[in-house]
């Protein structure tokens, strides 16, 4: 399938059909991906790829379950699912995910953090640290924090509704003085459609017992560790194309509604 290259930019995208994801090869920097945002967004939530096949792509990221069935931390080789109770449930490696974003996490950024405001100005000092608004990043963060706010949602029945009248309805967990960890990554700008541009961050509990996709926090301190990353593969379920290009206001918006409220 051929892909725009004003949609690429700087970012190499490769379309891998099924069977072609190069399993056994552990690839350096570089994340995997199944399904795009957009897909998601629309109430595409039958699962394409199975969790033992995800670890073979990666042992750290994000993403969710079939029928949308929670949120998904992945850390340190083991994926947790965080279902609609807020509580985190190690994944069966038979599970399938409708969209997740995997890499194997070999950080080559370390940095103590003391950001003692809340998400938005945490999200700005990582921007500063990183630097680069065009690089594409896998972001851990372990430290304490003093508030954390997450999100998950339950699962859904067909026909599937799309992911904004999901949201209406997701519970909310609130966490304070807690140690855990952030763990997402940054996209550029110009991958709205294929995922959430800048940060897209889920949080776990030191302890692996509870977490979510996270909405707000205030970090008292913390380790940063980053891997910057070359290349995306990207695999696509039947019936889902390379979305196009979209760096609208309009988008952007229905995007930061999903992600963030």
């Amino acid at each position: 399938m051929p892909i725009d290259a004003t949609f690429i930019g700087a970012l190499r995208v490769e379309y891998l059909g099924r069977g072609d994801a190069r399993a056994g090869e552990r690839a350096h920097h570089v994340l995997f991906q199944a399904s795009t945002i957009d897909a998601l967004l629309d109430g595409n939530y039958d699962g394409d790829v199975s969790f033992a096949e995800l670890r073979t792509r990666g042992d750290f990221g994000i993403g969710t379950v079939d029928a949308l069935d929670g949120e998904v931390v992945g850390l340190d080789g083991t994926f947790y699912q965080v279902r609609a109770d807020g509580r985190a449930y190690e994944v069966d490696g038979r599970a399938k995910t409708p969209f997740a974003v995997v890499t194997f996490f070999e950080p080559t950024l370390f940095r103590p953090l003391d950001v003692r405001e809340d998400l938005a100005a945490l999200c700005a000092s990582l921007d500063r640290i990183v630097g680069g608004g065009d690089m594409l990043c896998a972001v851990r963060l372990d430290g304490r924090f003093g508030y954390v706010k997450t999100r998950s949602v339950p699962r859904q029945r067909r026909p599937y509704p799309p992911l904004a009248e999901v949201v209406k309805r997701q519970p909310t967990f609130e966490f304070r003085d807690v140690r855990g960890s952030l763990v997402g990554f940054r996209f550029p700008d110009y991958t709205q459609g294929l995922n959430v541009p800048g940060y897209h961050l889920h949080f776990i509990t030191d302890d692996r017992s509870a977490g979510g996709h996270l909405l707000e926090c205030r970090m008292a301190r913390g380790e940063l560790r980053v891997d910057r990353e070359s290349d995306l593969w990207l695999e696509l379920p039947t019936g889902v194309g390379v979305p196009t290009p979209d760096t609208t206001a309009a988008k952007r918006n229905a995007l930061e509604r999903v992600e963030k409220e």
